[in-house]
This record gives C-alpha cells, sequence and structure tokens, in this order.
C-alpha cells in the first residue's frame, strides 16, 4: 500500500512581510532604538508608603465573650515575660483591670514613652 497524498483544505500560506511580534518594533522617533520600559510602568522600587514609625506591639490583651450562658475568658501577655489567664466574669474584669495597670508600669512600655511623640 503507498500513501496518498491529501488534498489541501486551505489555499497557499503567504509569507509575512512585517515584523513578527516577537521583534520589537522601532522607536517612533526614527532614532532606531528600542524601547525598553513600556510608558506608565515604574521602574525602580518604591519606598513603603505607611513607613516604619518605630512602634511595635507589647502588651495583649484578648477577650473572648461569646454570649450568655457561656465562660468569657482573657488572656494578658506582654514582651516582658508576663502572661496571664482568666475565666469567668469576675476574675476576667479583674485581670482586664490588672493589663490596665501592668501597661502604666511595664518597663517594656515605659522605656518608651515619648519616643514617637
Amino acid at each position: 500500500m503507498s500513501a496518498q497524498p491529501h488534498p489541501r483544505l486551505e489555499g497557499p500560506t503567504q509569507t509575512p512581510t512585517g515584523p513578527s511580534s516577537a521583534e520589537p518594533a522601532p522607536a517612533m522617533g526614527g532614532s532606531g532604538a528600542l524601547k525598553v520600559v513600556a510608558e506608565g510602568v515604574l521602574s525602580s522600587v518604591r519606598t513603603d508608603p505607611r513607613g516604619d514609625d518605630g512602634r511595635r506591639p507589647v502588651a495583649w490583651l484578648h477577650i473572648s465573650a461569646p454570649g450568655r450562658g457561656v465562660t468569657p475568658s482573657v488572656r494578658s501577655w506582654c514582651a516582658c515575660g508576663r502572661d496571664l489567664f482568666a475565666a469567668g466574669q469576675t476574675r476576667a474584669l479583674a485581670l482586664i483591670e490588672d493589663h490596665v495597670e501592668h501597661r502604666a508600669i511595664c518597663p517594656q512600655l515605659v522605656s518608651q514613652e515619648g519616643k514617637a511623640a
């Protein structure tokens, strides 16, 4: 058996006369230099718009009060090493007050007072 030639379904393919899409287009100014960067695209790394003011979280208070009939809980911790937990409404309220007092006397927080002001 010999292979029969398949009939062409399309007409002859014409070769393109212009530059292909993979080739860079010449510059519009006529200088012949290639265009490296697209217009409107920043080519340098920008600084962080929020900036850094030197503040860091030092003391945290996490309160969990899910709703009626469920026991509330509070966790207070600080960068100085303090880590306390309380469960129940009375103990949770006492720990919240203690956390507020600790923020006034903590050496980590007192040393940062006035730096950002």
